[in-house]
């Protein structure tokens, strides 16, 4: 349940991400808001790692490189949600970051991508997805 509780808060934090982000961006530029939002996001990381890090960042030597893109896709993802939030509103905004995660999950999972274990889309899954994507129209009309 731990988990559970600590995905939700990360969802919570991607709303508030939304808005805040979308509205510095309206005052310094997207790409410039993206980049103050990595430099802080940074610099805590740093002092986590500092204090708290237990692991190893030599090990990244040994890492498939594939596993370095992470940080591009969190780069993308912010510069996104400071372009759409305002335009759509973070209701709108979060509703298609969902879908396009279970959809991507749903793709990664029936192909067995990057290594997991395969969870077919059968019919009912289908229609489910079709449905999320509909959701999207339906919401913004």
């Amino acid at each position: 349940m731990i988990f559970s509780l600590l995905a939700l808060a990360g969802g919570i934090a991607m709303g508030i991400q939304a808005v805040v982000n979308g509205g510095l961006g309206k005052k310094v530029g997207t790409l410039e808001a993206s980049f103050i939002s990595f430099f802080i996001g940074t610099a805590a990381l740093f002092f986590l790692v500092l204090f708290l890090g237990k692991g190893n960042l030599l090990a990244i030597s040994e890492v498939p490189k594939g596993q370095l893109i992470g940080g591009l896709l969190g780069a993308f993802f912010v510069v996104v949600l400071v372009i759409v939030s305002p335009e759509i509103g973070v209701t709108a905004t979060l509703i298609s970051v969902i879908v396009g995660q279970l959809l991507i999950g749903s793709l990664i999972d029936h192909f067995g991508l990057f290594g997991g274990e395969r969870f077919p889309i059968d019919f009912k899954k289908g229609i489910a997805l079709l449905l999320m994507l509909a959701s999207i129209y339906i919401f913004q009309k």
